[in-house]
């Protein structure tokens, strides 16, 4: 199991250090973010620097870390984000 594992079955996630997928792959209209590019209140270490804040997208807030949505690295995050996204697009 790689080091950046989420074990399944397991409580509550934290987001996964370094990881930053749920604000990359998404589009988030209210931010006028496309999907495929760093959101703009993301830092270096891919950390929201607006968590917990007013102005934080509910769409961000609702958007827990799971097992599925996660998977075992970050860049099986990064992948089943990007395909969620390409499934949910209008038109």
């Amino acid at each position: 199991m790689p080091k950046d594992a989420i074990p399944p079955n397991s409580p509550p996630l934290d987001c996964r250090p370094a990881c930053g997928a749920c604000c990359i792959a998404p589009s988030i209209s209210s931010l006028d973010k496309p999907a495929g590019e760093p959101c703009r209140h993301l830092d270096a270490d891919f950390r929201c620097t607006i968590f917990g804040q007013p102005e934080r997208p509910a769409c961000c807030g609702g958007l827990q870390p799971s097992a599925e949505m996660c998977g075992e690295t970050r860049e099986q995050a990064l992948r089943w984000l990007s395909d969620l996204e390409a499934l949910t697009r209008p038109g």
